[in-house]
C-alpha cells in the first residue's frame, strides 16, 4: 500500500508539472518554468518524482524476490538499502518541496499560470515527505 502511495505521489508531482508546469508569453515561443521562470525548479521536481517512481517499482521488484529468497544477508541487505535510500528520498523531497514554495512565493506575473498545476506539484511533494518518513520509521 506504502509503494502504490509513493508512486501516485511521484506521478502526481512529476505529471503536474510536464503538463502544465510550462508556460509561453505570447511573445515568445520559448517556454519558462511556472515556478519564478525557473527551468531549474521545474527539472528538479520532474527528475525526483521520475527517480522516485522507478525506484518504487525497483524496491517493488525486490520485495517480490525476497519472497522466494532464504537468505537472512541478502534480506538484511535490501532492508538496509531500502532505508538508505528512503532516508535519502525524504531528504530530497524536502527540498523539492521548499524549492518549489519558494520559487512560487517569488511568482510575479500570474496570469496564464495554471495555479492548480503548481498549487498539487506543491502539495503532493509536502505528502511525499510524509510518506517516506512514515516508511522509513517502520523499521523501527
Amino acid at each position: 500500500v506504502f509503494c502504490r502511495s509513493f508512486q501516485v505521489f511521484a506521478i502526481v508531482v512529476f505529471s503536474c508539472i510536464e503538463s502544465e508546469g510550462y508556460i509561453n508569453a505570447p511573445t515568445s515561443p520559448q517556454v519558462k518554468c511556472i515556478f519564478n521562470k525557473n527551468d531549474s525548479a521545474c527539472h528538479y521536481a520532474v527528475g525526483i518524482g521520475v527517480i522516485a517512481f522507478l525506484a518504487c517499482v525497483g524496491f517493488l521488484l525486490l520485495d517480490v524476490y525476497l519472497l522466494f529468497s532464504s537468505s537472512a544477508q541478502e534480506r538484511k541487505l535490501a532492508v538496509a538499502a531500502d532505508l538508505g535510500f528512503s532516508g535519502l528520498w525524504t531528504f530530497l523531497w524536502f527540498v523539492c518541496f521548499c524549492l518549489l514554495t519558494s520559487q512560487w512565493s517569488r511568482t510575479e506575473d500570474m496570469r496564464g499560470i495554471p495555479k492548480d498545476a503548481a498549487h498539487a506539484a506543491i502539495a503532493f511533494s509536502f505528502f511525499s515527505i510524509a510518506t517516506w518518513v512514515s516508511w522509513c520509521t517502520r523499521a523501527f
